[in-house]
């Protein structure tokens, strides 16, 4: 019974931030990109294919309205297919207004739309590479050895190694831990780039004979 109640609190939660993810989209702004803070998209794998399921389902309600003669189950399957659309549209806007952060501070904010956030502080990061992966199945997994894939399109571009393992809440409410992040980014290089401290070279010494 708790378990029930809590995936359905989740999953309201879930319709919440999509919700408020539309409204976001519409007003062309973004959620937690503070002063200071570069956002990294992540969003290019699966826009096309998000945009044809919602064809997809738009076709489908006008193919059944010409061809049901009943009303009432007219209306059920338009509720359906109208309730599809949105959720693909809120899933859109949810990735699109929640972008990937990296801090000012050097931190990292990695998301999957309104269904997950993990907080990386930049003392925590102590590798960072481009690393392309294709894992199979959901968008978040967490592997046995503390690995955490959150792929768009079945791909991450970029893992990020931990000098020890941070705490989040995976997407139906259940608590984990990571040591290694792999991620997808548009941009991995430039992703990389700034989560890379640049280092000074030291000055030359002073020319005695000057």
């Amino acid at each position: 019974m708790k378990r029930a109640v809590r995936v359905i609190r989740q999953l309201l939660a879930h319709e919440l931030r999509g919700f408020h993810s539309l409204a976001l989209w519409v007003a062309r702004r973004r959620h937690g990109v503070g002063a200071g803070a570069r956002p990294v998209a992540y969003t290019g794998p699966q826009t096309a294919l998000l945009f044809g399921f919602a064809f997809v389902a738009v076709v489908e309600t006008v193919v059944l309205a010409l061809v049901l003669p009943w009303p009432l189950v007219h209306t059920a399957f338009l509720f359906v297919d109208v309730y599809t659309v949105v959720q693909i549209l809120a899933l859109h806007a949810g990735c699109v207004t929640r972008p990937h952060v990296v801090g000012a501070d050097g931190s990292l904010r990695v998301r999957y739309g309104q269904f997950l956030d993990v907080y990386v502080p930049a003392a925590d990061i102590a590798r960072v590479r481009v690393d392309r992966r294709y894992p199979e199945g959901r968008n978040v997994q967490v592997h046995d050895d503390g690995t955490l894939d959150v792929s768009v399109g079945s791909q991450t571009t970029v893992t990020v190694e931990l000098a020890r393992p941070v705490d989040f809440v995976r997407p139906m409410g259940l608590r984990a831990r990571a040591r290694v992040v792999r991620l997808h980014a548009d941009d991995p290089r430039a992703l990389v780039a700034a989560l890379t401290p640049e280092r000074t070279a030291p000055s030359p010494a002073p020319d005695p004979l000057g």
